[in-house]
């Protein structure tokens, strides 16, 4: 797909890409939804936390939430009002490979939006006192986060899983690297990573598709190319097989694990995907929820998900326990790991799985901002316009050699790095 492409689709069947020449270097979609007299928009650019540079983590993310702080000739105070006055909800987000947004207003507010938008985007104001504002912000956070259990955890996991890599730091910062962001850094960041070629828009709302393409236009066509950004290396889990305590002193220790993953881009992702469901991805159904929950009372939840970067794949799960239960709790998850190596799912357990992942498929597009951020996803991940019509033939095929290859990458030999925040009990 050309990136100086726009499409219409529904949430069910692709239609034919048209390009957008009014903005070369932007990949959009867009859903006609006539039903509600609104507009949905969710974006993204590649380049994220993992752009940060040595010394400066957190700099992605400043600079994201710095975005609707002024911008223009409007002040910090004068953009927010602007905002409320239309009651236009406008929001940025930063992930390790991607900074993105979105916004959502009323078809008749459509227009001021988008121009607070493009302002945001093209010409933030990054203000000094803006700067310091939303640094001692996020330095609070910080020190509020410094006893909670599953913060703690969940950084060491990554530090000891990812040494010395982009994906070990954490997209929050410290209060010592947030304290060395300089204006210069902020501008620099938004120079590499907010800008056309790398951007992919997706809109949901009451509009032709010539009112979104020239919304779009006007949004980000003005962007300059995105600057050149910092190549992040493949990279893998460290440390697997070894158990790791940060020492708290609290009643309950928080858990976080992993082993390898697969890409969503991978050909392997989807049979990887149901077997995360038969795992630890079903709310209620799944193995680890039966064995560690309902039938052993260890922890009111456990679960495990597919974590995919740009540079690293993982299954990540988490609980949480007594600490005297804590290797009973590992235990329980180790043996069911272990099962699914050995024997895989039953037939019965594969396709209640597949029944349950084709079905619930379409409450993820339930509401216009669903629909975008799906749509923005698929397009970021590359997935291709016609994802949403594959998806579930996809995973209805899944068969039990497709399960136990997906198990072979993923599960491997049962080693997992865990982390546990608390004061364990002989771990």
């Amino acid at each position: 797909m050309n990136l100086a492409e726009t499409g219409t689709r529904t949430a069910t069947s692709p239609t034919q890409a048209l390009p957008l020449a009014a903005a070369p270097g932007i990949e959009a979609w867009h859903v006609a939804s006539p039903v509600v007299p609104m507009i949905a928009l969710s974006f993204t650019f590649e380049g994220g936390a993992a752009q940060d540079a040595e010394g400066k983590a957190g700099t992605a993310q400043m600079m994201a939430r710095l975005l609707d702080e002024g911008a223009g000739d409007l002040d910090s105070d004068a953009f927010q009002e602007a905002l409320a006055a239309r009651a236009i909800e406008l929001s940025f987000h930063t992930g390790p490979d991607s900074i993105g947004g979105s916004l959502k207003t009323l078809l008749t507010h459509a227009d001021e939006a988008i121009r607070l938008l493009a302002l945001s985007l093209a010409e933030p104001r990054f203000d000094q006192p803006s700067i310091e504002r939303v640094r001692a912000q996020m330095i609070a956070s910080l020190r509020y986060q410094q006893n909670d259990p599953g913060v703690l955890a969940s950084r060491r996991y990554f530090r000891e899983a990812f040494p010395g890599h982009a994906y070990g730091r954490s997209s929050s910062g410290t209060i010592e690297t947030l304290s060395a962001i300089t204006r210069d850094d902020l501008v620099a960041l938004h120079r590499a990573v907010i800008g056309r070629g790398s951007l992919k828009v997706a809109a949901v709302g009451a509009f032709d598709e010539a009112t979104i393409t020239g919304m779009i236009a006007r949004a980000f066509g003005a962007l300059p190319e995105a600057g050149p950004l910092k190549a992040i290396p493949a990279t893998a889990i460290n440390e697997l097989g070894r158990r790791i305590v940060v020492d708290l002193d609290v009643p309950q220790s928080v858990i976080r694990f992993g082993m390898p993953g697969v890409a969503w881009r991978d050909p392997d992702f989807i049979p990887a995907y149901v077997l995360n469901h038969i795992l630890g991805g079903g709310a209620f159904t799944s193995r680890l929820f039966q064995e560690v929950r309902e039938k052993r009372g260890l922890a009111y939840s456990v679960g495990t998900s597919l974590t995919s970067h740009r540079a690293v794949a993982m299954t990540w799960g988490y609980t949480a326990t007594k600490n005297e239960r804590v290797v009973e709790a590992l235990d329980v998850i180790g043996d069911e790991i272990q099962r699914l190596i050995t024997d895989g799912p039953s037939d019965e357990e594969l396709q209640k799985a597949k029944d349950y992942l084709t079905g619930s498929y379409a409450l993820g597009f339930d509401t216009s901002t669903k629909i975008a951020n799906q749509l923005v996803q698929i397009a970021f991940e590359g997935l291709g316009m016609d994802y949403i019509a594959r998806r579930n033939d996809l995973v209805a095929s899944v068969t039990q050699a497709d399960i136990r290859r997906a198990g072979a990458r993923t599960l491997g030999d049962g080693k997992m790095l865990v982390v546990a925040a608390g004061r364990p009990t002989g771990l």
